[in-house]
């Protein structure tokens, strides 16, 4: 009996280990190229202005950098708010064409309110912006942008006028039930403001 029972094979670990190397290489060379083609990217995207930003706490007596043109110093009462997540930002319209310039590229918490004065838009994490109300397009409800596919409706798409483009970005509430009141309201501004500027 004994001389039948077969000796367990031994493991070639020098192969495996090799393999696993090669395998860190291949994933280390995939991530180095995602970086500089993001870096590229930002780098085609060189034309996009400085975001706008309201001035912090600090600034409003008059020191530290000055505010953006359009930007209030006093935004005024929320006339919504929101806690959820950023999805990105993209080209209007074309839902792949990821802006990564200035930070818009960078997936985060975000904390949104929106006052008469237009959108503040707060990440934690990553760049804060502010969408003045004449700037703003559109909102609507869509599943997708920059490579992030949600179900029908989930996200929270606001088009927003910047520099010479027009762009779309993507949020997603907390409580998605709440997007609605926000095209709602957001569409009201937009009319609001065209019908003013008209008279």
């Amino acid at each position: 009996m004994a001389a039948e029972q077969k000796s367990a094979e031994v493991t070639d670990w020098a192969a495996r280990i090799g393999w696993l190397v090669g395998l860190a290489l291949f994933v280390a060379l995939v991530y180095w190229l995602m970086r500089e083609g993001w870096k590229w990217r930002g780098t085609l995207q060189g034309d996009l202005p400085e975001l706008p930003t309201r001035p912090s706490a600090g600034t409003l007596d008059g020191g530290g950098e000055p505010q953006a043109p359009g930007v209030p110093e006093h935004p005024g009462p929320a006339r919504l708010s929101m806690s959820g997540r950023y999805h990105g930002s993209t080209t209007a319209g074309q839902w792949l064409d990821r802006i990564v310039a200035h930070g818009l590229g960078t997936r985060s918490r975000v904390e949104l309110t929106l006052t008469d004065e237009g959108l503040d838009v707060v990440r934690p994490g990553a760049t804060d912006f502010f969408v003045p109300a004449a700037a703003l397009r559109e909102a609507r409800l869509d599943k997708g942008i920059a490579g992030k596919v949600l179900t029908e409706g989930g996200l929270l798409v606001v088009t927003w006028a910047h520099g010479e483009r027009l762009i779309d970005s993507g949020f997603r509430s907390d409580r998605s039930a709440e997007h609605g009141d926000w095209v709602d309201a957001i569409n009201s501004m937009i009319n609001k403001t065209e019908t003013e500027g008209a008279r």
